[in-house]
C-alpha cells in the first residue's frame, strides 16, 4: 500500500519504473479525465481536492476497474464544517473513458439513479481530518466499509459483478480533499497490494494513452535485443529481474505502460498484437501503427 512522505508527496513521486511480482495488484490512482469540474488531482493523481466554494461536483473514480474484494484505502485530507453530509463511495461498471463531461454534480442521486452505478453514503463521523478508510465489494455483491477504529458496515447490497467494476468516489459535503492510499486484497497464503504507479495511469484513449515503443528489431525474440517503454530504456545488464509471466523461461524485459516489468521480448510481440493489455493488471496499451 502507499504511503505518503513528511512533506505531503507520495512516497513514490520521484520513481519513473517500478518492477512488480506476481503479488501485485497493478498501479492505482484517480483517473485523470473523468473528475467532476470543481476537483483537482495532484501528487501522481491519488490527491484529490474539491474546491471549497460548493459541496459538490467532487465526482473521482479508479484509474483501472478494481477486483471483488480489493480494499481501497483512502485518508481524508482535509475537512469543511460549513457544509453538511460527506463522502460517498462505491462502484460502477461504466467505464470513465465512456463518461460525457461535464460529470454530473453528485454521484447520489445523479448517477445512482442510472443503470451500473451503486454508491452509499459514509457517516460524518467515519470522516474525521486524518481518518483512513477502506471499502469494498464483496463475492455477495454487498458493499462495505472499515473505519480506522477497526469497525465494519454494510452500505449497500446488489451490485452486479458480471462486469468490470470501476471504483467511484464523490468528495461530497464537508469532505473536500482525500489522498488514494492504495489497496490491498487478501488472498488464502498471501495479500496481494497494488503497486505505485509513476504517473497518473488512465483508462484507454487515444488521445492519452502511452503508446508502447519498440526497436523494429526487438519482436523477433533474440535475446539481446532492447525494448523501451515510457521514454526509458531497458537494457540486458540493468540488474536483476523476473521470469516472463507467459513462458515462464526466459527473463522478463519489457515494460509496459503500466509500469509492470513482465514480458520476454518474444512474448511481448504475440501480447502487443493479439491482447495489447498488462498480463498483470489488465491495463490496456496501444502500440505505434508501426508494430507488427
Amino acid at each position: 500500500m502507499l504511503e505518503e512522505t513528511g512533506n505531503g508527496n507520495s512516497a513514490v513521486g520521484s520513481r519513473r519504473s517500478h518492477r512488480c511480482r506476481l503479488s501485485c495488484l497493478g498501479p492505482l490512482a484517480f483517473h485523470l479525465q473523468a473528475v467532476g469540474t470543481m476537483v483537482k488531482l495532484s501528487q501522481g493523481c491519488r490527491l484529490a481536492e474539491r474546491t471549497e466554494s460548493t459541496f459538490k461536483n467532487g465526482l473521482v473514480f479508479s484509474s483501472r476497474p478494481v477486483r471483488i474484494q480489493e480494499k481501497i484505502h483512502l485518508r481524508v485530507k482535509k475537512n469543511l464544517f460549513n457544509w453538511h453530509g460527506a463522502l460517498r463511495v462505491g462502484f460502477t461498471n461504466v467505464s470513465p473513458v465512456a463518461r460525457a463531461l461535464p460529470l454530473p454534480c453528485m454521484a447520489i442521486p445523479n448517477l445512482t439513479n442510472t443503470h451500473g452505478h451503486w454508491a452509499a453514503i459514509v457517516h460524518e463521523s467515519c470522516c474525521r481530518e486524518g481518518s483512513v478508510l477502506e471499502f469494498w465489494v464483496s463475492h455477495g455483491g454487498t458493499i462495505y466499509v472499515k473505519t480506522n477504529t477497526g469497525s465494519k458496515h454494510i452500505l449497500l447490497k446488489g451490485v452486479d459483478l458480471s462486469q468490470p467494476l470501476w471504483a467511484m468516489i464523490d468528495i461530497y459535503g464537508q469532505t473536500c480533499s482525500i489522498f488514494l492510499l492504495g489497496s490491498k486484497k487478501k488472498g488464502l497464503f498471501r495479500t496481494r497490494r497494488s503497486c505505485p504507479a509513476s504517473e497518473c495511469i488512465t483508462s484507454p484513449n487515444p488521445d492519452n494513452l502511452v503508446h508502447f515503443i519498440s526497436d523494429d528489431s526487438s519482436l523477433n525474440g533474440n535475446s539481446d535485443e532492447r525494448m523501451s517503454c515510457l521514454g526509458t530504456e531497458v537494457a540486458k545488464d540493468e540488474g536483476s529481474v523476473m521470469d516472463c509471466v507467459v513462458c515462464m523461461e526466459k527473463e522478463a524485459r519489457v515494460t509496459l505502460p503500466c509500469n509492470h516489468r513482465c514480458l520476454c521480448n518474444s512474448c511481448a510481440s504475440r501480447v502487443l498484437q493479439q491482447f495489447a493489455i498488462c498480463p498483470l493488471c489488465r491495463h490496456p496499451f496501444r502500440p505505434l501503427s508501426g508494430c507488427s
